[in-house]
């Protein structure tokens, strides 16, 4: 100032600097950028195989709806088969609000129930075997809706008919 008396903030601090600087470690590698190069072709990957698998498979929209003349057997879209098979074995009430919010509720609890804070997969067992008896579960069942199921929507062994009646070859 104007009286020529001056204090300096830095003999008030102690020698040496405010914030404690820590040498960056020179053995550490910054694992982000890497990863999503990888996730990132991963979906390029899965985009384009997409892309080709639609240019070189037909799937046609079917023709108007005539309510005259129904398809036979009428399949719900290949993700909902596996509730329409329920509904063949169980009652509607069962089927299609039962079941479905029972195996919700369970593949949800399923990561609290199994304990093991471990992030590993071999220690996490139960947790992957309740997902993988769920998933062959449901897969079965679409499966059965898709290729074992006939006119009148009853059982039929697909290699006795031929594959040109499943696939609309």
């Amino acid at each position: 100032g104007a009286t020529g008396h001056t204090q300096r903030l830095l003999t008030v601090v102690k020698a040496g600097s405010i914030q404690d600087v820590k040498a960056t470690p020179t053995d550490k590698v910054h694992t982000w950028p890497h990863l999503l190069v990888g996730e990132f072709v991963a979906s390029l990957a899965c985009t384009a195989f997409l892309l080709v698998f639609s240019a070189l498979v037909n799937a046609p929209l079917l023709g108007a709806a005539n309510v005259n003349r129904t398809p036979n057997p009428s399949k719900a879209p290949w993700y909902f088969l596996g509730l329409q098979e329920l509904l063949t074995m169980f009652h509607p009430m069962v089927a299609g609000v039962t079941v479905p919010g029972v195996a919700l509720v369970g593949l949800g609890m399923a990561g609290f129930i199994d304990k093991n804070p471990s992030n590993k997969p071999e220690d996490r067992k139960f947790a992957i075997a309740t997902m993988t008896l769920f998933l062959m579960f449901w897969a079965v069942l679409v499966i059965i809706g898709s290729f074992f199921r006939g006119e009148g929507f009853n059982f039929i062994l697909p290699w006795r008919q031929g594959v040109h009646d499943i696939f609309d070859l």
